[in-house]
């Protein structure tokens, strides 16, 4: 059974919602006051969590605050209750972070269809089932649910890029966040001398130009298609409400940006200290994954030239290393493709 923590300091409104809550099947936890709330949220761990804004000793602001800065309940479903229902007073909730908010007196329908929309949002997100496409509606659902977020831009589209068409270009000024649907993407970058190295490959599923819209200045690489590929394009305006109204969507921006940091981490220890064949081993691997992570069978489609600049090697140590592995039994290939036939031997060489 689900928990709800009920933070109330009207006693008649306080047991009358817990009495609905609980013929609900649902388990109710209370408080009286702000300050009882936020220490009844630390020790129970509700899934769910109900709150009044005008409270003696810490008003709902103040619990949604201090909650949201604590590791073990900033993603806890937060939903205010008030009698107050001026714009400004919501926003200023949103603005801190609330997932809902009801304004009272309000409908046993209303509450409970906030509760159960929040419960299974929240689910999902916490169990990864949202995929594709549907993970992007999803988080566009979750935002424009709240009222102040009904005049969103809709100007949401997906667009269709053929092999080797730019999608972005580096130092262009970003407006737009870009999440690939369906295709593969590779994203280079070029110095001051003219030379390019790829800085990863994406796919399905995956975002990218993100980090730039939250530097809020230009991009850092340039994006291009290496087969026919469809990408959704979101205003920047949309993503960055999203980020601060949702912390559950913040928090996968802030678990992506933590994953690009440590993966391209490895990659300057990999460029500044292993082999060109650690480094072939470890990019056809890392290839592969991404590939098996899509859904796909792990056959990795790329030309020479981006595989070597992948890797970080001349395009001829790259083809020699590649023969090589060919000889040994390791891989496979037909044309652009290549297919790992060894994997555990391949993982041995990446390691050593």
């Amino acid at each position: 059974m689900k928990k709800i923590l009920l933070i109330e300091d009207n006693e008649g409104i306080r047991e009358s919602t817990a009495e609905l809550l609980e013929l609900a099947d649902y388990v109710v936890i209370t408080a009286a006051d702000g300050k009882t709330g936020v220490e009844l949220a630390k020790t129970s761990k509700p899934d769910i969590i109900l709150c009044d804004i005008m409270m003696p000793k810490l008003d709902g602001y103040g619990v949604l605050s201090i909650l949201s800065k604590n590791p073990e309940t900033y993603s806890i479903p937060f939903i205010f209750m008030s009698a107050k229902s001026d714009k400004m007073d919501i926003r200023k909730g949103m603005n801190l972070g609330a997932d809902d908010y009801l304004t009272k007196p309000f409908e046993e329908s209303e509450l409970m269809d906030a509760i159960e929309s929040r419960l299974n949002r929240s689910e999902k997100i916490k169990t990864n089932m949202l995929d594709g496409l549907d993970s992007l509606n999803e988080f566009y659902n979750e935002a424009r649910g709240h009222q102040e977020l009904k005049n969103l831009s809709e100007d949401r589209k997906i667009k269709t890029y053929e092999a080797k068409e730019e999608i972005y270009r580096q130092d262009d000024y970003a407006n737009y966040l870009y999440f690939i649907v369906k295709g593969t993407v590779k994203c280079s970058r070029t110095d001051s001398y003219g030379k390019t190295i790829v800085t990863d490959i994406y796919g399905p599923s995956d975002f990218i130009g993100y980090t730039t819209l939250l530097d809020d200045g230009e991009f850092h690489d340039t994006a291009i298609a290496l087969e026919q590929t469809q990408v959704a394009v979101i205003p920047k305006s949309d993503f960055l409400d999203l980020i601060r109204k949702n912390r559950n969507v913040a928090l996968k921006f802030i678990k992506l940006m933590a994953g690009d940091i440590h993966e391209r981490g490895k990659k300057i220890l990999q460029l500044a200290y292993a082999s060109v064949q650690e480094r072939v081993a470890s990019s056809l691997l890392m290839l592969y994954e991404r590939e098996k992570v899509n859904g796909q069978n792990g056959d990795i489609r790329i030309s020479r030239d981006d595989l070597a600049s992948v890797v970080g090697t001349a395009k001829e140590s790259l083809i020699r290393m590649l023969s090589e592995f060919k000889k040994e039994g390791l891989i496979e290939s037909e044309g652009l493709t290549l297919k790992i036939i060894n994997e555990p031997r391949l993982r041995q060489i990446a390691c050593d």
